[in-house]
């Protein structure tokens, strides 16, 4: 058994964090339906994956073995803009705990298959709708990506070198508002099972990304101090938590936040008097004023040359340091922590043979997360799901050929 069999959820978010969350909740047991576009379908409607399809990109069936966002799911291609496509939805309504979606405010709605229609179908439906600003404010109706989010929450103006300009960080930030949604799933089940009632979750990934932010917020409240880059203490303002250049040209961190661990840290490299210099509250709010940190540092960057980074990694954590070295993707996915932490999936596909998956995050004793499926394709499961809401062969043949489903 596993913790969430029994739960049925509906996935029209198609890509990005919407995907990421139905996937976390299909690992822990639920029963995933994905509602994709047919091919044939024109316009913004298509959905990515449609239109890269469509266009020849082979890379998007390739990537089904490998692809975890896209796990324990079942996909059915149907057209949304037309009335026998939203009857289908509605029949998936009746059928569903939960419905995700992620079109921009009012698409839903334009749809006929916003909350208010499907709850009105199914009174117990929890509808999550994520989106790039929310369903209320001045921005509702902007589209936007990762980078205009963490732009907009201030996020990455705290990126990046200290007079330099802001940086994008290479994986999507925000994206990770797909955990936050199943947060927010699994309260409203609980909700549901005290009240008897569905609700609607509206989740924003700009305030995911402000959120990314709110122990820096909260200093600001406190103090009205602005965070700078390079200014405090979590992006490398002083030297007990840095990244270091070893003698191999790798790199390792330091994380002696803890007097402690500091303590440790100066007595392993035989500087018991930088002992004092050691975190304060202030740190996260003002920028290094005393020359001794400057020394600290030219200090321990000179040290951390004399051996490489496995030497210093061997050594340090003996004593009781926070140390790692800095990896690449290819290390990581070798790395024995991560192998013994099952993270790397090894995986029989029908097709590809061995293949290899993001392992799961969520580990739990008595009902533990599995990989029941590869991730589908297009349409795959449109004749299994339609003829278990009913339909039969003649009608689901009728509507493939008008363009109504694939």
């Amino acid at each position: 058994m596993q913790a969430l069999e029994g739960i049925k959820v509906l996935d029209l978010a198609r890509i990005g964090p919407g995907t990421l969350g139905t996937a976390l909740l299909g690992d822990l047991g639920a029963e995933v339906i994905k509602v994709e576009t047919p091919p044939e379908v024109k316009g913004r409607q298509k959905g990515l994956r449609s239109a890269l399809s469509a266009l020849g990109d082979k890379q998007t069936e390739d990537e089904s073995a490998y692809l975890s966002t896209q796990r324990n799911k079942k996909s059915i291609a149907i057209n949304l803009a037309t009335p026998d496509g939203q009857g289908i939805i509605y029949k998936l309504a009746e059928w569903a705990d939960v419905v995700v979606e992620a079109f921009r405010p009012g698409v839903a709605q334009r749809l006929k298959i916003d909350y208010p229609t499907l709850s009105a179908v199914n009174p117990r439906l929890i509808y999550c709708s994520i989106t790039s600003y929310g369903q209320t404010g001045p921005y509702r109706n902007f589209p936007g990506h990762d980078i205009n989010f963490l732009g907009i929450a201030g996020v990455l103006e705290l990126i990046g070198e200290k007079d330099g300009p802001p940086v994008a960080p290479l994986n999507s930030l925000a994206y990770y508002t797909g955990s936050l949604a199943v947060n927010g799933i699994l309260a409203a089940i609980i909700a549901r099972e005290r009240t008897g009632k569905g609700q609607f979750i509206d989740l924003s990934l700009t305030d995911t990304a402000m959120n990314l932010l709110s122990m820096l917020v909260s200093r600001y409240f406190q103090s009205g101090t602005v965070p700078k880059r390079k200014g405090i203490v979590f992006n490398g303002a002083y030297p007990y938590l840095n990244v270091y250049e070893t003698k191999d040209r790798r790199y390792i961190t330091i994380g002696c936040i803890e007097p402690w661990f500091w303590e440790n840290l100066c007595r392993a490299i035989g500087h018991e008097d930088f002992i004092p210099y050691r975190y304060s509250i202030e740190h996260l709010y003002r920028e290094p004023e005393d020359p001794k940190w400057q020394e600290i540092f030219a200090c321990l960057r000179q040290v951390f040359l004399t051996r490489t980074a496995d030497e210093w990694v061997e050594q340090l954590r003996k004593m009781d340091i926070p140390i790692t070295k800095v990896l690449t993707i290819e290390e990581t996915v070798n790395d024995p922590q991560i192998r013994e932490r099952e993270m790397v999936l090894e995986l029989d596909h029908p097709k590809y043979g061995k293949v290899k998956q993001m392992g799961m995050v969520i580990k739990m004793s008595g009902t533990p997360a599995q990989v029941r499926s590869f991730a589908p394709a297009l349409g795959e499961h449109t004749d299994e799901i339609l003829k278990g809401l009913g339909y039969n062969s003649k009608v689901i043949g009728d509507w493939r050929r008008d363009g109504i489903v694939y």
